[in-house]
């Protein structure tokens, strides 16, 4: 299995290193879920409720926003010019030392 180390910053400034697969299409979301992080992803990863805002923190080459994301950080609170939906980032090979700061609730 292909793997990617991801460095999460949780909500008390707790710093999580990840090791996640990279070859079975699951997103930043899921992959916090499963680690048990606070994130919610009430939407379930449809880019319809920002629960799973996270602040991308190193630099990365990421899929653009899409509209509905867009939209969706337009509405979310505590957005800032990094932030990203963590269901809208897949994991792939290309992200491993990715360093995200999840969001506030």
């Amino acid at each position: 299995m292909n793997e990617v180390k991801i460095n999460v910053i949780d909500r008390t400034g707790t710093e999580h290193v990840i090791v996640a697969p990279s070859d079975m299409q699951i997103n930043i979301m899921e992959i916090c879920k499963a680690h048990e992080l606070p994130v919610d992803g009430i939407c379930g990863g449809m880019a319809l409720c920002a629960s799973c805002q996270v602040y991308i923190e190193s630099v990365h080459d990421l899929p653009e926003i899409s509209v509905n994301e867009d939209a969706m950080l337009a509405e979310a609170f505590h957005v800032r010019d990094n932030s990203r939906l963590g269901c809208q980032i897949q994991i792939h090979q290309g992200l491993e030392g990715l360093r995200i700061r999840l969001a506030p609730e």
